[in-house]
């Protein structure tokens, strides 16, 4: 165990060093606020697509859903991954990508909330947008935190977690303080080299483990553990009685990429129509194989960890990295302790990134939607000055949320994807396609994300008598909020007033609109 400590810290010492790096020397490149949250609309398809995958797959997804839902599912689980890959990723891109990179441009949005004012003439609807960022979003990305302690833990048992902790906070702070969105662009670029090969390594050495034995016989010991603890739908296809579970699952961690402004943001700052297309085959490919693969280990959890009381020792977040430790970290071999490094690499990169992604997100909330609202004097400069301390900020602000526990916080992140998912994907996807869109019915899609989750989590809690049910109910909630959105939009726009035609000019470039 010393030895991995030892190779662990020389990994996360140059790892850190690369990070802080190339924030620094991507300070300069963004002195105007397109620079600085986008790029200046010039990055590239490989850029563009890693950014998008590495912000998608936190350690949440390793750690804590892996984990959970390979023990409880099975192999039934890698059906997440695909559905990341082909909805998640493929039909996102495909549907969303090239309406969304030319109508920010003519619409000169920089932010989802600015995208709502300019397209349906309000600028109440990119305030309202701003603060469901800011409250959703920012307790959200705690839960990264959580994901990557677990195995800092299992690596590190003496070393204080929150230290830990806190140095991945700082090192996220410099470089999104100073490089902006170039520096977590190229980060991210490198922090998903990283995770595929991570990924990679990590399947191979625990598939050709001797607790596994292959492919084959990992699929056997798995159902054979699965009967004997009474789960017989382990190995099966759809996973069995855990078929709605699983659905449900699919349809939020999928669908709700498409309504995620540090998802859908990504798509902003492409430089042109080709990447586009590269784009979404790249990023595709990156979520098919870091999706299936951290579930398909999920999944042999149950031959590397003990059960008691029909849960694994140590609890869900502990499952993978206890797989991790036991197959990489204790022959003393040291290939395999570098390899278990680069995995530890790899779970700190997906974190970062996905952390990243949504400190810029919220950080321009603020600093781009909600301050110049207040007070129109407030100059660009200003603007970029303010991101640079709101992103310090929020980090320290999702620090602060994921050591000490509160509970009021650990609730909004259970709720957090569905509603924020919930409340953009109607008024976004109608505002690129539909033309008849109303303000109304743009306002109903964007009320109904709250409204709907808040209504099934109070019935659900007071049918079940614990709030830990509605809790366990989100994903269902996250659901409904989706299709409530998507529903409520068109009902309500059939039946008021259209929005000015300048507007509609403007965001379909009708007529020369994006000259008026």
């Amino acid at each position: 165990m010393a030895q991995l400590q030892q190779v662990t810290v020389v990994a996360l010492i140059l790892f850190s060093a690369v990070m802080v790096i190339i924030g620094i020397a991507t300070y300069k490149k963004n002195d105007t606020v397109e620079g600085y949250l986008l790029g200046g609309r010039k990055i590239g398809a490989w850029i563009s697509a890693f950014s998008y995958g590495t912000a998608y797959f936190s350690a949440v997804i390793f750690i804590g859903y892996a984990g959970q839902i390979g023990w409880n599912v099975g192999f039934a689980a890698i059906w997440i991954g695909i559905g990341n890959a082909l909805l998640g990723s493929l039909a996102a891109w495909l549907l969303l990508a090239k309406r969304t990179w030319s109508m920010t441009q003519r619409l000169n949005s920089k932010t989802m909330p600015e995208f709502f004012e300019a397209r349906f003439g309000s600028a109440a609807m990119k305030i309202y947008a701003a603060v469901i960022i800011f409250i959703f979003l920012v307790p959200y990305s705690s839960a990264v935190y959580k994901g990557l302690g677990s195995l800092f833990v299992t690596i590190f048992p003496s070393a204080d977690i929150n230290i830990a902790l806190a140095i991945v906070a700082a090192l996220t702070a410099i470089y999104v303080a100073f490089g902006g969105y170039v520096a977590t662009a190229y980060t991210n670029f490198l922090q998903g080299i990283i995770m595929i090969i991570g990924v990679i390594v990590m399947v191979v050495f625990i598939v050709l483990n001797p607790a596994v034995g292959g492919i084959a016989s990992g699929l056997e010991k798995v159902g054979s553990l699965g009967r004997a603890a009474g789960n017989n739908n382990l190995t099966s296809l759809f996973g069995g009685a855990n078929f709605k579970f699983l659905a449900f699952n699919i349809m939020l961690t999928s669908l709700g990429t498409w309504g995620l402004p540090q998802m859908v943001t990504k798509y902003y700052s492409i430089k042109d129509e080709k990447s586009i297309t590269q784009g979404a085959v790249i990023s595709t490919a990156f979520a098919l194989l870091i999706g299936v693969g951290a579930y398909y280990i999920g999944a042999l959890g149950r031959i590397f960890v003990a059960a008691e009381n029909g849960l694994p020792k140590g609890g869900y977040d502990m499952v993978v990295p206890q797989i991790l430790v036991k197959t990489l970290g204790m022959d003393g071999n040291i290939y395999t302790t570098i390899i278990l490094a680069v995995i530890m690499l790899l779970l700190l990169s997906a974190s970062m990134s996905t952390l990243s992604s949504i400190v810029l997100t919220s950080s321009s909330a603020i600093s781009v939607d909600l301050i110049p609202y207040v007070y129109p004097k407030f100059k660009e400069k200003h603007k970029i000055s303010v991101m640079r301390v709101l992103s310090v900020v929020f980090v320290g602000l999702s620090f602060l949320f994921a050591t000490a526990n509160i509970t009021f916080i650990v609730n909004l992140m259970s709720f957090s994807w569905g509603v924020v998912a919930g409340c953009f994907i109607g008024p976004l996807i109608w505002g690129l396609y539909y033309k008849k869109v109303t303000k109304a019915g743009a306002w109903a899609g964007l009320v109904s994300g709250v409204a709907v989750v808040g209504v099934m989590t109070f019935i659900h809690t007071v049918s079940s008598g614990s709030f830990a049910f509605a809790m366990s109910m989100s994903p269902q909630s996250g659901v409904a909020a989706m299709a409530a959105s998507l529903l409520a939009v068109p009902v309500v726009s059939a039946l008021t007033k259209n929005i000015p035609a300048k507007n509609v000019d403007m965001a379909f470039d009708i007529n020369g609109g994006h000259n008026k």
